[in-house]
């Protein structure tokens, strides 16, 4: 298996003499939030998390991408949180980047490393806690669990990357795959996180147009990638979140693979205005 390495924000500021000019743009149809963008100054911090802060990199948005949230956490040694998630109606996902962390489900711990994944059910008792002598860094994507009467609630998943063979997109020669970590047919679940990685000179070929919104995490490598009329160049640690039917695209150059944690919103009937 090879080691995996995944980006992750470092915070800080640039010195004074350093020009503005940078890739950060924000658009009708999709957002660029370069890694460069991601400071001390733009950090956020939670009710009941201690000695923690966060970058919020997408939120609902009227007439954009309406369904998720995503942050990135940064837990200090001893910092965590044991009333995690106020929405009792908030699924979530956490992914680990950097360091280790102490996870407790429904009264069941698990300890998670970069590579982990771990899906915490809406209404779920969780708590969080950096028990090791390093920072901790991980994605946290939360949505609102959309229940359907007659299908079962997912449960709990701890997973790590390591452990799943990625799917290779047909006739691609292995140039693109992407790590699932929930069965597509599973329809429990509303909102998929999986990692898609394409070979250098692996491409997208054709303009995906279609109803998902995307939040989707450069964790390594670069590419350039098509967003509505755009190519805008891409690297580790920088993110992309689109509207729904944003065409998009991408093409890998290299030198090494271009990997990407990628959500999208799955698996339910569109909601219906009501009139009269």
């Amino acid at each position: 298996m090879t080691e995996r390495t995944y980006f992750a924000p470092m915070g800080g500021h640039p010195p004074q003499t350093d020009l503005l000019t940078d890739r950060a743009v924000f658009t009708d149809a999709y957002a660029v939030i370069p890694k460069g963008t991601m400071r001390d100054i733009v950090t956020s911090f939670l009710p009941f998390w201690e000695d923690t802060r966060l970058w919020v990199i997408a939120r609902p948005l009227s007439g954009f991408a309406e369904t998720f949230s995503h942050y990135i956490m940064e837990v200090q040694p001893g910092g965590g949180s044991d009333r995690p998630e106020l929405d009792e109606g908030a699924q979530g996902v956490l992914f680990v980047v950097e360091g280790e962390v102490a996870v407790t489900v429904g009264g069941e711990a698990h300890v998670l490393t970069p590579g982990s994944y771990a899906y915490i059910p809406a209404g779920a008792d969780w708590s969080l806690r950096n028990e090791s002598g390093a920072v901790t860094r991980f994605h946290w994507i939360r949505k609102a669990y959309e229940a359907v009467e007659g299908i079962d609630r997912p449960e709990p998943l701890i997973l790590n990357e390591a452990d799943i063979a990625p799917t290779v997109m047909p006739d691609t020669n292995g140039a693109w795959a992407t790590t699932r970590f929930v069965d597509p047919n599973d329809l429990r679940h509303d909102m998929h996180v999986t990692i898609v990685t394409f070979q250098p000179g692996g491409v997208i070929p054709f303009l995906e147009t279609h109803v998902m919104e995307h939040g989707l995490y450069v964790l390594e490598g670069k590419a350039v990638y098509k967003l509505n009329n755009d190519w805008v160049e891409v690297e580790a640690g920088d993110y992309m979140w689109l509207r729904a039917f944003c065409p998009q695209a991408c093409y890998a150059g290299g030198p090494g693979p271009f990997r990407y944690l990628l959500y999208k919103d799955v698996n339910r009937h569109m909601g219906l205005p009501r009139r009269g």
